[in-house]
């Protein structure tokens, strides 16, 4: 049989093919991009007839059919491995809930720990060796498929090719389904828009610190957004690409001719990374460019990968940070607002690498619903909040008032340093702060 006449056996309507879903079943939509649309709508139609259907999914980027019943809640349950703005509407309806992780260790999870009774996710057309691209989205879903008991694609022509490691493309021998979708459009995930006085505050302290020939990660949001595309404009060269997530500034620094990868100790010439989101110019990049390639991210985010890459920089956001050097990426209190990630996995393996170095960039302050200035920099983590990186891990912690390093110093030298990057406002609170917690010590400061 033909791999053509493999994928014409195996043809069918989204109706036909989400009858394999039962009361019960774990289902998964895989991740960002590659969540299924007419798959999707066509569980949803089931609903009344489905209970207790739990689906994983992350990154999410438009609301899922499922999810927009008044009572989607009584038949089906979300659970994130990431939160995007949509993930959290869906846990605040009630009907969601977060699952932690470090973002590396996600295909051991469904290797050693998970059930996947039925997976459903879009991919590229098949080419003519019978096989299917989810590249856009490689992070774990080789390990997820390999445990799946079914497995339906539902191809979309719009999504780009992209070229990987292994574990970024599926056989149509492998495939029990296959669903011709409505070819919806990629859904664009934008910078956030004009960077602010702060973030450009942040970025001219931060990209001085960046020497030719680095590797890049940026994590995502306005900061690390507003780096790049200094970076593009700046007189740096040689630079190289091994990150989590691809964003539209890694294109922008490649077509300013700023990433060459030919200083890489590993995987020269290529900008890797575990999965992309951005405007149509990045999906357009990506597509079939061989200066790219997808990797799992038990790879892209391993400690020891990472660590191998000389001049390693890692750039990241964060929420709040304490005077003992704690961060807080991912929550307000227990209101969750994203996830672990891999930023802990990239600090401790930027700071293991030869010449590495870490930034944990924020802005001084926030303001809040009432219109009251607050302090990012707090005496301790808010009741409930999450420690993303423990105080040991933190590297270069940065405000538009100033950057840190942390390592060698003491809780009071931590206490000082910190203080004086918080807002001027806040600052003399938080010296009485320290001096009650028991970390402050008179000085010259």
């Amino acid at each position: 049989m033909t791999y053509q006449e493999m994928y014409n056996s195996k043809l069918t309507s989204a109706e036909n093919a989400v009858k394999v879903i039962k009361s019960g079943d774990w289902v998964d939509y895989t991740w960002c991009i590659n969540h299924p649309v007419e798959l999707d709508k066509a569980l949803a139609a089931r609903q009344n007839e489905l209970y207790d259907v739990k689906i994983r999914g992350g990154v999410t980027m438009w609301m899922p059919e499922i999810a927009k019943a008044e009572d989607a809640g009584e038949h089906f349950t979300w659970h994130s491995w990431y939160c995007s703005g949509v993930d959290r509407k869906i846990i605040a309806k009630g009907m969601g809930f977060f699952s932690p992780m470090r973002y590396s260790e996600l295909p051991r999870f469904y290797r050693e720990n998970l059930t996947v009774d039925v997976a459903m996710m879009q991919v590229t057309p098949m080419d003519k060796h019978g096989n299917f691209s989810y590249g856009v989205s490689c992070s774990h879903i080789a390990d997820l498929l390999d445990k799946a008991k079914v497995i339906i694609l539902e191809v979309n022509e719009n999504l780009p090719w992209v070229n990987g490691l292994t574990g970024c493309e599926i056989n149509i021998k492998d495939v029990d389904m296959v669903v011709e979708g409505n070819n919806p459009p990629v859904p664009e995930l934008g910078g956030g828009g004009a960077p602010t006085a702060v973030d450009t505050a942040v970025a001219n302290l931060v990209v001085p610190q960046i020497p030719n020939g680095a590797c890049l990660q940026l994590g995502i949001g306005g900061m690390p957004n507003t780096i790049g595309a200094m970076i593009a404009q700046s007189d740096l060269k040689d630079l190289s690409v091994h990150t989590e997530m691809y964003v539209d500034s890694f294109v922008d620094m490649a077509m300013a001719g700023k990433v060459t990868g030919k200083n890489k100790s590993l995987d020269k010439g290529r900008q890797v990374f575990a999965f992309a989101a951005g405007t149509k110019k990045l999906y357009d990049y990506i597509d079939h460019n061989p200066e790219v390639m997808a990797a799992p991210v038990d790879y892209t985010n391993d400690v020891h990968v990472i660590s191998l890459i000389d001049n390693f920089i890692s750039i990241n956001n964060a929420i709040d940070c304490d005077l003992f050097g704690q961060v807080n990426a991912e929550s307000a209190g227990i209101k969750h607002i994203s996830g672990t990630g891999g930023q802990l996995d990239f600090a401790l393996g930027a700071y293991q690498s030869k010449g590495g170095k870490s930034f944990i960039c924020m802005s001084s302050t926030v303001t809040g619903k009432d219109g009251t200035l607050k302090s990012r920099i707090v005496p301790t983590l808010t009741q409930g909040s999450i420690a993303t990186d423990p105080r040991t891990c933190v590297h270069y912690l940065v405000t538009e008032y100033g950057m840190v390093n942390m390592k060698g110093l003491s809780t009071w030298e931590r206490a000082e340093q910190i203080i004086n990057i918080a807002h001027p406002d806040f600052r003399e609170q938080l010296i009485k702060d320290a001096e009650k917690m028991g970390i402050w010590r008179k000085s010259n400061k």
